[in-house]
């Protein structure tokens, strides 16, 4: 999973009805700052969550899951890798029962040098966000219709959201101890910063449907291979082809995850172009908030907004990315040339074939706009401050 771009100007409706959802009001307040790490409340989110849609999708499309389960085990399995043929974290890493260990540790640590902050910001923000990783499993054991109903069902979709979260659960691995060893970050802000985020959860607005979360996941993975093989770049930029190898490698498990997923949403629009078409359009007018939007250390309030920040200035995830997925995800399902569609998928084909161009602009606007930025104090790397 990845990290978010803002997209400032484009304004979210009100969430649509889908039948009769069971709604409920959950309402948080942050505590102060100075209160933050002492607080003996149980944790809450770092912002409010406003109206929460459960459940909104209707019994007979919960059917259409249910019989795509065998649809599934040929099609979307065949998306993982045995444990044998996988890469580990071992394999990137100083071989800590090697003589050479300490040595192989410091030519990583010189390596580090010459990486800039902004770089570690963004870095340390990928991988806290790839260490939430028990909130997402959970979050796709939240979708009607394809959730591990025992923890351990042989159902595809269960085996599917198992073994996908066992490879994911390597990439957060790799890039923690990849830190840890390289001196250049605050480990222990780092690890309040995970603590805090696995504990007051993700809100996408998926509301329980498959639709919505495969279109999210589908949005999702393709962002993400696009922010690691960023920093993988970069990395070589600066000098570290060894780093730069391990982002890149991450990035090609997300590859081959968005196209499991990919092909998921491929299907509906197969069997249901229409619920498909209004499932897009939904997600696309609420926009896709990643995963790690709760961010919060115990000190900035606003601390995912100015990782979004810089990782938009240094090139790691930006705008431009934004509407490329959104283009991507139209041609790789054929949005445009969808006919037969009801009024309602009509006016959701123009409003999705068209949005990219309308991100654009705004970008553009933005950009023309743009003010002296600010310098921020980041706790991951000792407070040094860095320019949003």
């Amino acid at each position: 999973m990845a990290l978010n771009f803002p997209l400032i100007g484009l304004q979210s409706p009100k969430l649509p009805s889908f039948g009769s959802p069971r709604i409920s009001m959950v309402s948080a307040v942050r505590s102060t700052t100075k209160m933050a790490d002492t607080i003996k409340k149980p944790l809450i989110p770092p912002r409010e969550v406003h109206i929460q849609v459960t459940h909104s999708m209707p019994p007979e499309k919960v059917e259409i899951f249910k019989s795509l389960n065998d649809w599934a085990d040929k099609n979307i399995l065949v998306h993982l890798k045995q444990v044998l043929r996988c890469w580990q974290p071992q394999d990137f890493l100083p071989e800590p029962s090697s003589d050479g260990f300490i040595e192989e540790v410091n030519e990583l640590r010189e390596r580090a040098k010459e990486l800039p902050d902004d770089y570690f910001v963004c870095m340390v923000g990928d991988m806290i966000t790839e260490e939430a990783l028990p909130t997402y499993q959970t979050f796709l054991n939240t979708l009607d219709g394809v959730r591990d109903e025992t923890g351990a069902s042989l159902t595809s979709w269960a085996i599917w959201t198992r073994e996908w979260a066992a490879e994911e659960n390597r990439h957060g691995d790799l890039l923690n101890k990849y830190l840890y060893l390289s001196g250049r970050v605050d480990m222990k802000q780092i690890e309040k910063t995970i603590q805090y985020l696995i504990g007051s959860g993700m809100y996408v607005r998926t509301e329980n449907n498959p639709y919505l979360g495969f279109i999210y996941t589908s949005f999702q993975e393709r962002a993400t291979f696009i922010s690691h093989g960023n920093t993988a770049r970069l990395a070589k930029v600066h000098g570290d082809v060894k780093l730069a190898q391990i982002c890149g490698t991450i990035a090609a498990d997300e590859k081959r995850h968005e196209m499991a997923y990919t092909k998921i949403v491929e299907k509906l629009f197969e069997i249901d172009p229409d619920g498909a078409l209004l499932a897009f359009e939904d997600m696309m007018r609420k926009k896709i908030l990643m995963p790690a939007h709760f961010m919060y250390d115990g000190h900035d309030e606003n601390l995912f907004e100015h990782f979004s920040a810089v990782a938009q200035r240094i090139g790691i995830y930006t705008a431009k990315d934004y509407a490329d997925i959104l283009e991507h995800l139209i041609k790789r399902w054929k949005v445009d040339s969808l006919t037969g569609l009801s009024e309602g998928g009509r006016i959701a084909q123009e409003y999705v074939c068209t949005l990219a161009s309308r991100i654009r602009k705004l970008k553009e606007r933005a950009q023309s706009r743009a003010k002296q930025v600010p310098e921020v104090p980041f706790s991951w790397i000792f407070d040094r401050k860095v320019r949003l």
